[in-house]
């Protein structure tokens, strides 16, 4: 092994100590978070695996799980895959309570897949991709493990495409959650995707209001950062402020998008 692989998977190891410190014990809040258990991008994440009986499917990043439940009604099985092991317990728990018996959950990094190629029908990742510490990595990971023909759908935050709004989103992101990455933009993500060998077919965007205090409470975000956050906020120009909708008590409005990706 070269110097370059062991200080690479030693980055890589330490920042996903950080996903799992961060997530872990917040896991019971994103179970209940009502930001994450709807919306019309969920909604359309469940229309497009329906398009799929019989399928198996895995739930990349699934965080509270919220995916998996979605589509375990409409598909022969799901696999809820995170790097913590207390959110999979708390997901684990509550497809029990649900009565979903082909909801399993294994544990892992998205940059390496334990599963045979071609494994899955549908690969769904939703609020997960910009916590990856190599996301191109894990997309190729997906196309290896999904079937040709298969399709792949993230849902994510994307990142503005004006450079100082999205150093912006960066900047704030980073404060509240310091495992957070890169919010991609639309166009990063396609590059990435047609990198990994996806026909895109599909991208939906939307607008996302998030509750300031729900956001910063949900991360258990230090005071200090959120004043760092809330003094950032003040300090931006009219154009970014217009264009993240600040409002006087810190709430905002963010970019959002899911991209149908099918392996070719």
């Amino acid at each position: 092994m070269t110097q370059s692989t062991t200080d690479n998977a030693a980055a890589r190891q330490s920042h996903e100590a950080l996903v799992v410190q961060q997530f872990g014990s917040q896991a019971s809040a994103y179970v209940a978070s009502t930001v994450h258990a709807q919306g019309a991008d969920l909604q359309q994440m469940v229309e497009i695996a329906a398009r799929t009986p019989n399928a198996r499917a895995i739930d990349l990043g699934c965080g509270g799980g919220h995916v998996a439940y979605g589509v375990a009604p409409v598909l022969a099985s799901v696999v809820a895959y995170d790097l913590s092991s207390g959110m999979l317990e708390a997901v684990a728990a509550e497809a029990t309570k649900r009565g979903f018996a082909n909801l399993t959950t294994r544990q892992g990094a998205a940059e390496q897949l334990p599963f045979a190629d071609g494994e899955f029908d549908l690969v769904l990742s939703r609020y997960s991709a910009h916590h990856w510490q190599n996301v191109r990595q894990g997309i190729r990971e997906a196309r290896r493990v999904v079937k040709t023909g298969g399709t792949v759908v993230i849902s994510d935050i994307i990142a503005p495409e004006v450079p100082v709004s999205d150093t912006f989103l960066q900047t704030f992101e980073m404060l509240r959650d310091p495992s957070h990455v890169r919010d991609y933009s639309s166009a990063e993500w396609v590059a990435i995707a047609s990198e990994a060998g996806f026909a895109v077919t599909g991208v939906t965007r939307r607008r996302l209001p998030l509750d300031f205090d729900a956001w910063v409470g949900r991360m258990r975000t230090p005071e200090v950062q959120v004043a760092a956050i809330r003094a950032l906020q003040a300090a931006m120009s009219e154009q970014v402020r217009q264009h993240f909708a600040i409002e006087p008590d810190g709430s905002f409005t963010i970019d959002q998008a899911v991209f149908e990706l099918v392996a070719i």
